[in-house]
């Protein structure tokens, strides 16, 4: 019969802590809406039927049906979030994004703090490098009207992809110029391209819809609606 240690499960309890820790508020409100929405169901069809049959026992047999429900679609209780979040909170555990260390766990162990780094994801090279060399020389040419950068990793790996090519400068002046856009996510994604001096567009909300809107919007800045009445006549 397999089973998990006592220690392999703490470490597993305080992983899915950490990971409900790093929920935006839009996503931890949706979750926890939509688990008691489905807990408020289970309990009604209980109650229903313990009413309806006469049968206690079979409401009461009934009702774990929401939670399994919330177990399987992956949402939140309040109680599980109260239980898991401080003990990763109290374990000082770090979420790292795909880049790795990122010195985070170093200003955390010189506060004191025992530090067990969790990497969920990682970066890695271009599965195509020559297409990178491409675009980055297709950009410097002056073939290109904009380019997105969704995480920090990629903008910096994209950028030294432009130095090794010899484009970075092309790319740059272009963007002084206003001739090529340079859209980042958010201001960790664009911080690259600060650093080098290269204008970038931000989205309102760091999110990939909002980018591909302020996107739009930079090149046709009429309202959504007349684009439409627009595109329809």
């Amino acid at each position: 019969m397999s089973y998990v240690q006592p220690a392999d499960l703490v470490d597993r309890l305080t992983a899915a802590g950490a990971a409900k820790a790093s929920y935006s508020t839009g996503t931890t409100l949706l979750r926890a809406a939509m688990g008691g929405a489905i807990l408020a169901l289970a309990a009604a069809f209980a109650v229903t039927v313990s009413t309806q049959t006469g049968q206690p026992l079979l409401g009461a047999l009934l009702f774990p049906v929401g939670f399994i429900m919330l177990y399987l679609m992956g949402f939140d209780l309040l109680t599980g979030v109260f239980t898991l979040v401080p003990l990763a909170w109290l374990a000082r555990r770090d979420q790292h994004h795909g880049s790795g260390a990122d010195g985070l766990d170093e200003a955390l162990e010189q506060a004191g703090a025992q530090v067990t780094a969790l990497t969920v994801y990682r970066w890695g090279p271009p599965r195509d490098p020559a297409a990178v060399h491409r675009s980055a020389l297709a950009a410097a040419a002056g073939e290109v009207d904009a380019v997105l950068f969704t995480a920090a990793p990629g903008t910096e790996n994209w950028l030294a992809a432009a130095e090794r090519a010899g484009a970075l400068p092309g790319i740059v002046a272009h963007a002084r110029a206003g001739r090529l856009l340079m859209a980042a996510v958010g201001p960790l994604t664009a911080g690259p391209l600060e650093a080098r001096g290269i204008p970038a567009l931000l989205p309102a909300r760091s999110r990939m819809g909002a980018l591909v809107r302020a996107v739009v919007q930079h090149f046709d800045p009429a309202p959504a609606g007349r684009r439409l009445r627009e595109g329809a006549s």
